[in-house]
Order: C-alpha cells, then structure tokens, then sequence
C-alpha cells in the first residue's frame, strides 16, 4: 500500500485509530457510570426551566486533551504538513513540469512543416472560435489575419486604430493620417523593416516616432515593436500579453496553456493566412 509511505497519511491512521479507542473506553466508562451513579453534588444557583447543572470543575482529561490537540495542530499545520507530507498542488506542478520539459526537448528545433501543422492545430482549438476556422475575424468581430502581417493590415490600423494591446502609452486612435498615399508609404516603411521607403520614413518619423521610437521598437515595451510586425515574434507577444476585443478578451496564454514553441508556431500558421 503506497498510501501508507506518506506521513500524514501515517498520522491519520494513527489518529484514527487512537480516537476510535478512546472513545470506545471512555463511552464504556460513562455507559457504566450512569448505570451505577448516584445524584450527588453542588447544583449551581442559576436554573432553566427548573433544571440545574452541577457546579463541577473541569474534568483534567478534557483539559489535557484539549492542549494536546492545540500542540498537534500547530505541529501538523507549521512543521509536519507543509514540509514531510504529500501535496496534490506540488505533485501537479512536478508532473506538469515535467511534460512541459519533455515536449520542448522532443520539439526542440522543429521544421518548418512541423511548425505548421502543430499551429494550425492550436489554432483551430484556441483561436479559430473568435477568428474564424480562416482566420477572417468573422466578419469584423475579431482580427483578420487574411490581412494581418501586411501592408493592408498596417494600412488597417491606420484607418481604423488599433485597440486593446493593453500597452503603458494606450490604444492608437484611427484617422491620425487622412492622406491615402501617406498611409501607403508608411505602411511600405513598416514592412519593409523601417528602410527603403523615403516617402514613408518622413511621414513615420513626423506621425509614429513619437510613440513607437524612432527604430519603431516600441521604447522599451511602452508600445507595440513595430520591427517585428509581420513575424511569429510580434504574435508570441500578442499572445503572451492577451487583448481586449469586440467579443471579450483574449486571455493571456502565460498561464501554461502554450509553451513558446507552441506560440510561435502559431504565428507561422497564422503568417500563412495572409499569404
């Protein structure tokens, strides 16, 4: 029986056991007693309903049991407990631990067919319900990533804003730019990793430096690393961060419900939609 190798499963027998004794002497006793027993006594002065109880002190059994049992309270909940006995929380913890250890080590460096399959299949269990089996935010309720990681998704939020990021500098109202080729421009310049666009430099450096930086990282995590727009890794950091959306919020999956692998290979899936 590999129950009885814990301590406190030990204890609790004991414990069983000994209540279970003792009771049984001292019911026998007093079952005894009142056979036997005479009413003799001080009564005390104070009655209810005409009847009075002896004034009798405190029988030492009682008393001694009731410091023992404190002392074994504080022994079982501060010492013999918390640190020699079983925990179901830890054991959990331990074996989730473990898997977790196994799974990163079996898909350590997994190719890019493997990223994929493995994302399409968290995808249509963890995002498919809000985003739509392609991805296509069910007509508006959520993120389209049919356009998302492109110049259109970029142009998008320009128009539109973007919301619910939960970043410390707050939600990116839409129409801070009205001129179609500007947002054109500037949308090229994100893309295009912050380069090449001469047109879309001046207009970013004038309209979003002043919240994203100048070499669009975001200023330390105070708004959304536009370098890494349109990569598995600005998804690992949705994903990690959760949002506030039409349909609710989408929790942050720190929880352990994705390990990073399995974060990013969402992101590679979700990359695909769009191409």
């Amino acid at each position: 029986m590999n129950w009885l190798d814990d301590d406190v499963n030990q204890l609790s027998l004991l414990g069983a056991v000994l209540i279970i004794l003792i009771s049984t002497v001292v019911v026998r006793k007093y079952i005894k007693q009142m056979k036997t027993d005479k009413s003799t006594g001080e009564l005390i002065d104070k009655s209810w309903d005409g009847i009075r109880e002896y004034n009798n002190e405190l029988p030492i059994g009682w008393a001694v049991s009731f410091l023992v049992l404190i002392a074994w309270a504080f022994w079982y909940f501060f010492i013999g407990y918390p640190v020699n006995s079983f925990s179901q929380i830890g054991q959990w913890n331990e074996e989730v631990s473990q898997k977790n250890a196994q799974f990163a080590k079996k898909w350590e460096n997994p190719d890019k067919e493997t990223l994929m399959g493995m994302g399409e299949g968290i995808f249509l269990v963890q995002c498919a319900p809000c985003h739509g089996i392609t991805g296509d935010g069910i007509d508006g309720k959520a993120t389209d990533f049919s356009q998302w990681g492109t110049v259109a998704g970029i142009e998008n939020s320009i128009i539109n804003g973007s919301k619910g990021l939960q970043y410390p500098l707050g939600d990116m109202p839409g129409g801070l730019l009205q001129d179609k080729a500007e947002i054109k421009a500037v949308s090229k310049y994100i893309m295009n990793g912050l380069k090449n666009e001469p047109k879309g430099k001046e207009v970013y450096e004038m309209m979003c430096a002043s919240c994203h930086g100048m070499d669009g990282k975001g200023m330390d995590g105070l708004s959304p690393n536009l370098a890494t727009y349109g990569t598995s890794v600005f998804v690992k950091d949705v994903l990690s961060r959760g949002k506030k959306g039409h349909l609710g919020d989408m929790p942050k999956f720190e929880d352990g419900r994705l390990s990073d692998i399995q974060k990013e290979a969402v992101g590679h899936y979700i990359l695909s939609l769009g191409e």
